[in-house]
């Protein structure tokens, strides 16, 4: 069972699916939309339903079933519920690892039983590898598009039934076979960086919507300094994230940064850039650690990245129990967020990861 966007990667992932001999299902989720019915069933009259239509055409012209399934109602409980939370906590979320794990493998491993496939599929750039009778996510061919940060909530028991077509491929790569198969259109399509339920990236307007009693919990406040000296005002602590320096409306003589927010108290404190240089970190873990992980060690040497695009960092690893560990960076890292994830890894294998604290 495939899971397919309308777009390139997916696109391109039935093709090789098929070379390679599989017997391909396609299934489009419908996870935040307000399409009506009788859009679907004319396939035209709402811009949202273009990827979804696009999707299904490309599985009826290469020969495969294809299914559009509602998960619009688990989606908003699990993925929706949780980034509208965190955010209302005064941290900042990722909504695409829950997605990933709870709904594009979750549920998409149940639709994928019902129609009695072994396997899922996905394009995501990222690859998996066996070591010592375990299978590891590990790091795409790609390291400009590899997508493990965002797959690391993934079990052992769900990458055994996943198939990546793309993790041995570039992008580029991914654009000729398009290309090749005659869909040259879709191979120069611009990809979208945004949330997909989050319209033009404003995430404020989204909270304002979606929050009942947005206004009263979101009021004017104090930006404060490192020793709580009050600098002057801002507009809420939900409109600031750790590391923002644009948009503070405050004027202090020297560049600011959102080093901490505070939503209890509705504080939020201003610092410099050295400020958000730091060397160590608490995380929650979500599920158990892999076991590349020695048990009784106290210490694992690893790589960690707290960010998709930043750079992996060496760091030592101390696990203080099975509910949270603790990362020292062999050098400072900035901007570590709560409410991100940190994913860790081991000669370029997924190992664990957890939310930051």
């Amino acid at each position: 069972m495939l899971g397919m966007s309308g777009g390139i990667d997916s696109t391109v992932s039935a093709m090789l699916l098929m070379e390679q001999g599989y017997e391909v299902v396609g299934v489009t989720f419908r996870t935040y939309d307000s399409i009506k019915e009788s859009c679907l069933a004319r396939e035209k009259g709402c811009c949202s339903i273009e990827s979804i239509m696009e999707a299904k055409h490309n599985a009826e012209q290469m020969g495969f079933e294809h299914y559009i399934v509602d998960f619009r109602d688990t989606f908003r409980q699990c993925v929706i519920q949780n980034f509208i939370d965190e955010y209302m906590s005064g941290r900042t979320p990722n909504p695409c690892v829950l997605c990933n794990s709870h709904i594009k493998w979750g549920e998409l491993m149940r639709v994928a039983d019902e129609h009695g496939c072994q396997y899922i599929a996905t394009g995501h750039y990222a690859r998996i590898v066996e070591r010592d009778g375990h299978v590891y996510l590990a790091n795409a061919v790609d390291s400009h598009k590899d997508q493990t940060y965002f797959l690391w909530m993934l079990t052992e028991e769900q990458l055994r039934r996943t198939i990546f077509p793309l993790g041995e491929l570039t992008k580029e790569q991914v654009r000729g076979i398009a290309r090749a198969h005659g869909y040259v259109k879709l191979a120069e399509k611009k990809e979208s960086q945004e949330i997909c339920f989050v319209t033009d990236n404003d995430y404020r307007s989204f909270l304002r919507a979606n929050v009942p009693d947005y206004e009263e919990r979101v009021r004017a406040g104090e930006y404060v300094d490192a020793g709580g000296r009050v600098l002057g005002m801002h507009d809420g602590y939900v409109n600031y994230t750790i590391g923002q320096r644009k948009g503070l409306g405050i004027a202090l003589g020297h560049p600011a940064y959102v080093t901490h927010i505070d939503a209890e108290t509705n504080r939020v404190t201003l610092g410099t850039n050295e400020d958000l240089l730091a060397t160590t970190l608490r995380f929650r873990i979500v599920h158990p650690l892999h076991p590349l992980i020695r048990q009784g060690e106290e210490a694992s040497v690893l790589t960690a990245r707290i960010r998709y695009r930043s750079q992996p960092v060496e760091a030592v690893l101390q696990k203080t129990n099975d509910l949270e560990g603790r990362l020292s960076f062999a050098s400072p890292v900035w901007g570590i967020t709560p409410g991100q994830s940190v994913v860790l890894y081991q000669d370029g294998m997924v190992i664990g990861g957890g939310i930051i604290q």
